[in-house]
């Protein structure tokens, strides 16, 4: 819907911004990229924040896609081809410089690599709602997998989950089964520096040895073949365990032997790139669950996912930082400077 009084506009881009590239396994670099010229129905995006999602960037950045997966694995407004040279993210948030009515000077999320200027077709952005920052709007393609990954593992009110991995998909996994009445949410990681977190999330932090199990449900968010095979250890008789890591080309043993079939559990996996298939049939579609992705970032308290902060240029030596897995890290933000490139 339009502003009222506001009118269109000619749109004028700069020629030309800066981009991030992986250049070959675990490198990196800058590149100045050309920018299309904006036709009436596109949005000229100046990049406030960018993002990193951790497990699957650093996966392309180390050149760890398995090539039967590099057309799945493309993103939104991704240049190049896997595994290298190519430009790859999907966190962006901005502040819109000209465009269509309604979308000028205000802020909004969009599925696009960090670069510091991007033109895109208008209907691929969404405004950021009341209450959501952009700083924490970052957030906003975690809080989506999280949202279809509790779509398709159906929890049911009073269910003990059990998810399995603190990192930000995790969490936010655990943040919302947690809201529903009478769920109780444990979550285990190794890392027990995330307890602070977690608990202020509204959930038990357990380390492995700690974890408890005959869980109704337990979720997978660990990016480790040993949190794979705890998840199985902790699912109840007749319980689901929905498989949220990207392993990428990594092998992963599980233990089908044992008890598995005498538990009659049921594994499931779920990913981002399709509504769950009982969402769809119910009217939902990618935009419509980005938009409700947003909404729910309201809370304060998940500025806690955001571990670190560091400028655009730094780039290149922040994904070799990341790929070497410090430990603590979450969620990566990436600023970018009060003018981008001309």
């Amino acid at each position: 819907m339009e502003d009222e009084g506001e009118t269109a506009e000619p749109m004028i881009a700069e020629s030309s911004a800066d981009a991030f590239f992986v250049t070959s396994a675990g490198q990196g670099e800058i590149r100045n990229v050309p920018l299309p010229p904006p036709g009436p129905e596109d949005a000229v995006i100046r990049c406030l924040y960018s993002g990193i999602s951790r497990g699957t960037e650093t996966l392309v950045f180390r050149g760890r896609v398995p090539q039967s997966q590099y057309q799945a694995m493309r993103a939104p407004f991704q240049e190049g081809d896997f595994s290298a040279p190519v430009k790859y993210g999907y966190a962006a948030v901005g502040l819109v410089e000209s465009g269509p009515p309604g979308l000028r000077d205000r802020p909004v999320f969009c599925l696009h690599p960090h670069q510091t200027r991007f033109v895109v077709p208008a209907v691929s952005v969404v405004r950021l709602p009341d209450g959501v920052p952009p700083a924490r709007a970052v957030l906003a393609a975690n809080m989506e997998t999280a949202v279809n990954a509790l779509w398709d593992a159906k929890p049911m009110i009073g269910d003990r989950v059990a998810v399995i991995g603190a990192g930000v998909v995790g969490c936010l996994v655990a943040y919302l089964a947690r809201r529903m009445p009478g769920t109780t949410v444990q979550v285990i990681d190794t890392d027990d520096t995330k307890s602070s977190l977690v608990n202020a999330l509204g959930c038990d932090f357990k380390t492995p040895g700690e974890a408890t199990g005959d869980a109704d449900l337990v979720l997978e968010a660990s990016g480790s073949p040993a949190g794979a095979d705890l998840a199985l250890r902790l699912a109840r008789f007749e319980g689901t365990v929905v498989v949220l890591s990207w392993f990428g080309d990594e092998p992963v043993p599980l233990p089908l032997g044992e008890d598995f079939h005498a538990r009659r559990l049921t594994i499931r996996s779920s990913q981002v790139g399709s509504v769950s298939p009982a969402r769809r049939l119910t009217g939902w579609n990618n935009s419509r669950r980005l938009e409700f992705a947003l909404s729910l970032l309201t809370n304060p308290v998940l500025d806690g996912l955001i571990s670190g902060e560091s400028d655009f240029a730094d780039l290149p030596r922040t994904m070799r930082w990341l790929a070497a897995a410090p430990a603590g890290v979450l969620c990566h933000r990436i600023r970018y400077s009060a003018r981008s490139s001309d």
